[in-house]
């Protein structure tokens, strides 16, 4: 495996801390990671050297405390450099570190409670403010029962730093917990080789060259956070600057003119994060100046990829200088460490226009853009070798041509050992073969999609289909009629599902809204503007409509909907209502 910057001889690394090692020596007193206080003022600094070193007296330190090799601990940070320490510290100790979001609520710790018991440790490492925050507001709570807090800020350097034995490319790296878990908690097995191949992989899609720089607000402890945030510009060699997700979400601008300020050439969010920046724009607009002119990838992923989300935020930023090409939508998941496929930064992203009524029978037959019933669908790119993607019919495992629907599986080097002590679905989900093609494992990812001139399709959820009268439905379309359902909603903000009651199948479509659209619709006519559009858009008929406060729906750490955990509490009877049925 080789490092990528040009400007310097490549050479080996065969593992994250090696590649740390390297940069320590090649680019000693370069920027490795800034800290944006508020998203906007530079408010901690580390250069590769000072990383290497301090990583390493955080590994002693560990070992101080009891943490050894094989053993794991929970990592509990806000976005910031002691999260990147104490990672890469943990990494030095071959200790199996498991990023959690810092809980601000009883649900959350239930969470963190039940990570922690699934990765099999008692030691929570974490800053002193988070530590004392959690032991005066959840005092006594049986959730932290047994529990040790450990402030890393606090911890003593050892004068020699770490001696200990090197991590190894098989070894595991991260404890990387799906966002989709949430009652019963999975942690992905990804490995040091793994990072270095999805790096790899990146940057021969993206390259970032000797002039790049990353921007991220996405939350660290998600993989798409963690590949783009702290892996890519630590083994490219280009500094990363790192903000708070809570900072984006704010003022959506602050990422843009954090962009501008620092000339961002790479960062990456999900489809929901575009349309907030548009928004914002139209509603407030930035602060300074806007010049996009040096970002030449926006990655676009952890969620469907909207065509009118991808045209409206390049109309939008045109004038900023943000080129389309720039747009580069991609699919990938943790299992897979992250990128599997994506879309190249030298050509626009693919819009496929296809027959609504065919798709939903499984044929995604193309049509012109203008013609009755023609539904654009953006393409995900392809992946890079070794990485193999395939199309298979999920019931039979056979293989499915161009243009027909399938379940999407992967093979190659970025996919992970698997989940923690879970043999049986590692075995289910890590260990499928094509049919007539033995002897080649892949990961079945639990998504619809189909290739089309060589390019990945997302269709949407296995689990998540909707079927209606022998045709599938796909939630993630009913979603976008109601979004645009009436003027005031705001992007991602609906969840669509069915429920059984044993007579009947119900569509159940709930709608987060707030007292500015109520109070200009009425809650009744915003239900009847929602029945409507699904109606129209896809023919079919919504049994209910649940209006609920803005922020009441389940989200995953990368804002993508939760539809499951969004029924589960439905069922529940658990969503807080904005408004009466």
């Amino acid at each position: 495996m080789s490092l990528f910057r040009p400007d310097h001889p490549p050479a080996p690394a065969l593992t994250v801390t090696e590649a740390l090692a390297l940069r320590s020596v090649k680019q000693p007193d370069e920027t490795a990671y800034v800290y944006l206080r508020d998203g906007e003022t530079p408010d901690d600094t580390i250069t590769y050297r000072a990383l290497e070193t301090e990583a390493r007296a955080r590994a002693a330190a560990l070992a101080a405390v009891g943490l050894g090799a094989g053993d794991s601990a929970v990592l509990l940070y806000p976005s910031g450099i002691e999260f990147v320490r104490t990672l890469l510290g943990c990494m030095y100790a071959t200790v199996a570190p498991a990023p959690v979001q810092v809980p601000t609520r009883r649900r959350g710790l239930d969470r963190l409670r039940r990570i922690a018991d699934d990765a099999g440790t008692t030691t929570i490492l974490t800053t002193g403010a988070i530590k004392q925050d959690l032991e005066e507001r959840f005092a006594g709570v049986p959730e932290l029962a047994g529990l040790r807090l450990v402030d890393t800020e606090s911890l003593p350097a050892g004068p020699a730093g770490w001696d200990g034995p090197a991590p190894g490319p098989d070894d595991v790296a991260l404890l990387q917990y799906t966002s989709g878990s949430t009652g019963h908690p999975k942690a992905v097995l990804v490995t040091h080789a793994n990072f270095l191949h999805n790096v790899a992989e990146t940057e021969d899609i993206w390259p970032t060259g000797p002039d790049g720089v990353v921007v991220s607000w996405l939350p660290l402890f998600h993989d798409m956070g963690m590949l783009f945030g702290v892996l890519l510009p630590l083994c490219s060699g280009v500094p990363a600057y790192l903000m708070e997700p809570a900072a984006f979400i704010r003022r959506p601008l602050r990422w843009l003119e954090a962009l501008t300020r620092y000339r961002g050439t790479h960062a990456a969010a999900p489809s929901f994060a575009y349309e907030l920046c548009v928004a914002d724009l139209a509603e407030n607009g930035p602060r300074a100046p806007l010049d996009l002119s040096a970002w030449r990838v926006a990655a676009n992923g952890a969620e469907p990829v909207r065509h009118r989300a991808v045209r409206a935020f390049t109309e939008a930023f045109a004038p900023a200088g943000f080129a389309p090409e720039a747009m580069c939508p991609g699919y990938g998941l943790a299992e897979n460490t992250l990128k599997a496929t994506a879309s190249p930064a030298d050509r626009p992203p693919t819009v496929l226009w296809v027959d609504s009524e065919a798709l939903l029978e499984g044929r995604p037959e193309p049509r012109d853009a203008a013609a009755d019933g023609a539904q654009p669908l953006v393409g995900a790119g392809a992946a890079a070798s070794p990485t193999r993607v395939r199309i298979v019919d999920p019931a039979t495992g056979e293989a499915r041509p161009e243009d027909a629907i399938g379940e999407i599986w992967i093979s190659g080097p970025c996919v992970a050992r698997g989940y923690r002590d879970r043999a049986e679905e590692t075995r289910e989900t890590f260990g499928a073969e094509v049919a007539g093609e033995p002897g080649v494992p892949y990961l079945r990812t639990g998504d619809l999609g189909f290739t089309h001139d060589g390019e990945l399709f997302v269709a949407g959820r296995l689990k998540d289909v909707i079927i209606r009268n022998g045709r599938n439905f796909y939630p993630q379309d009913i979603e976008l009629s109601a979004e645009k359902a009436v003027e005031g909603l705001r992007p991602n903000c609906a969840a669509a599902f069915s429920v059984d009651d044993g007579a009947t199948e119900r569509l159940v479509v709930v709608v987060e809204t707030d007292g500015r659209v109520l109070r200009s619709h009425g809650p009744e006519q915003v239900r009847e503007h929602v029945r409507a559009a699904v109606r129209d858009g896809q023919r079919l008929r919504a049994d209910e409509v649940l209006l609920i406060r803005r922020g009441a729906l389940p989200r995953t750490t990368s804002g993508k909907v939760q539809r499951r955990a969004c029924r589960a509490l439905y069922l529940a009877g658990e969503l807080a209502q904005a408004a009466g049925r």
